[in-house]
């Protein structure tokens, strides 16, 4: 890994991405989502604060854990000045977010437990699917998964009743 001197106070994307171990165009992703900053020097080539490596760092953690992009820039958001986050933010933070990542854990083990049922129908069309039709919600009205169809316009539409072999002879 390169060694910045401690007198260079900021770094190139190049010199940020190497430290981080995030891919440039990531960096870029970051900063066009406004969870990063940089200034342009008169040459148009960006420049990171070296306390932006923290705030890399926290925010691929926070992605790890599966915290969506929009929820971690509004964490950093409320941080005073756009400051590094500390060890405290982040413990305050991800004690905020384990609920939501209990929540998660929870249906992806519901997903997983009855993942076998779905693959013998091999179409995901049993009236009973819990991967597509949890608790049969939509059973007494429709048969197969799909309950949303799209109308051209990449707008969904409710689907019409599909008819069951029986009901078409």
């Amino acid at each position: 890994m390169p060694q910045i001197p401690e007198k260079i106070h900021e770094l190139t994307v190049g010199q940020l991405s190497a430290r981080s171990g995030a891919a440039v165009s990531a960096l870029h992703f970051y900063e066009s989502k406004g969870l990063i900053s940089s200034r342009r020097t008169a040459g148009n080539q960006r420049r990171y604060s070296r306390d932006t490596l923290r705030r890399v760092a926290f925010i691929r953690a926070a992605q790890r854990v599966g915290i969506p992009l929009a929820t971690i820039r509004e964490a950093l958001a409320e941080l005073p000045e756009e400051r590094t986050p500390t060890r405290e933010d982040w413990a305050r933070l991800s004690e905020a977010w384990r609920s939501e990542l209990e929540e998660r854990i929870k249906q992806l083990n519901r997903l997983r437990d009855h993942l076998t049922d779905c693959i013998g129908c091999g179409c995901l069309s049993l009236d009973g699917c819990v991967l597509s039709n949890p608790d049969d919600v939509f059973g007494e009205r429709l048969t197969g998964s799909r309950l949303m169809a799209e109308n051209g316009n990449g707008r969904q539409r409710r689907a019409r009743r599909e008819r069951a072999p029986e009901e078409t002879r």
